[in-house]
């Protein structure tokens, strides 16, 4: 017997005195509360974008500390496409989820070659770029060129969950969108979407987070001791080496992280977990491989020899920096031996 089918939510847009009513008390409550964040006080395109991909699952603290000594590196978008993507990396850390600097940085890139280092202000174009969906593309339209669009940023969502939706459970975004486009103002929406953020904000704080009520909503599990903390510290990591020209192997980075997890009280990380996520990092273009040449057997690589001398039997090469290393294990030979550094381009 198949799962039941799910029957749609209806879709109810306000009346013109709802719709009044609903408008007023965001924008009273929304100036009451404003917030001087340093993305606001210019419609910059460049701005707009940094700030709304730096927010994306980060919260605005983090995000203030690091806005101006991105923006003293990175000033426009055509200096940021001829940064290499290693310094990139570097710059964002402390923000999370690096795969955003990456799609930043190919925007800014496209940007470069096919608009003249500016932004594009239609939403199929703006869509089209990397890491920019929907609710980037709206904020984009809204806070830099003053257009109206579907915002539907969790702020927002909290907003019309608390005062449109208050009875509802499982509200779907097919439910939320067409009331995020019906009450924009259409006179002002930059100065709307900041009213609805601050509200949302402010919501957050006085009563239990609305958004519990949203299909969408998860809790997301603990970092710490987590595969994405385990990310985090691995793209540390071979950034750092790769700064000072350095690779480091598989294994290196598994008896050092393994040394962190276990001065945090956590157990020691396996080869293969290292292994799995370095694979990972690799496809998303966070850490480069270098490849290494076998002679006879045995692997070259430029890492310093502070492996255990039980996992492998290593002689260093007397005539230059490299040093071999012969692996007792297949498996390990595969895995293990890997050597990785920053990306470069």
């Amino acid at each position: 017997m198949g799962s039941p089918v799910q029957r749609r939510q209806p879709v109810e847009l306000l009346d013109n005195e709802q719709l009044d009513r609903f408008r007023a008390l965001v924008w009273s409550r929304g100036r009451a509360n404003y917030r001087d964040l340093p993305w606001r006080r210019r419609r910059d395109p460049y701005r707009v974008l940094l700030s709304e991909v730096m927010l994306q699952q980060t919260q605005v603290s983090r995000v203030q500390a690091c806005w101006q000594p991105w923006l003293d590196e990175f000033p426009t978008l055509d200096a940021l496409a001829a940064a290499p993507l290693s310094r990139v990396l570097e710059a964002w850390q402390g923000l999370g989820y690096n795969r955003r600097a990456v799609a930043l940085k190919r925007t800014a890139e496209t940007c470069a070659t096919s608009y003249g280092g500016r932004l594009p202000d239609e939403y199929p174009l703006l869509i089209a770029l990397p890491g920019v969906g929907p609710a980037t593309a709206a904020g984009i339209r809204a806070f830099a060129f003053g257009k109206p669009g579907v915002y539907l940023e969790t702020n927002v969502r909290t907003v019309i969950l608390h005062e449109l939706l208050a009875h509802r459970e499982e509200v779907s975004d097919r439910v939320i969108s067409p009331l995020v486009e019906q009450t924009c103002d259409p006179d002002d929406p930059r100065g709307w979407y900041y009213a609805m953020l601050d509200y949302g904000a402010l919501l957050k704080r006085m009563v239990p987070n609305p958004s519990r009520r949203s299909a969408r909503h998860t809790v997301q599990s603990p970092f710490e001791g987590s595969r994405r903390q385990k990310r985090a510290w691995l793209v540390r990591a071979v950034l750092a080496d790769g700064v000072g020209g350095r690779s480091v192997s598989t294994f290196e980075l598994c008896e050092r992280l393994g040394l962190a997890e276990c001065a945090a009280g956590r157990d020691a990380v396996g080869i293969e977990e290292v292994a799995s996520i370095l694979t990972d990092l690799l496809a998303d273009g966070l850490v480069a491989q270098v490849p290494q040449p076998v002679l006879d057997g045995s692997y070259v690589t430029d890492t310093p020899g502070i492996l255990d001398g039980s996992v492998v039997a290593r002689s260093r090469v007397t005539d230059s920096s490299l040093q071999r290393v012969v692996f007792e294990d297949p498996f390990e030979t595969t895995v293990g031996s890997d050597v990785w550094t920053a990306p470069v381009a």
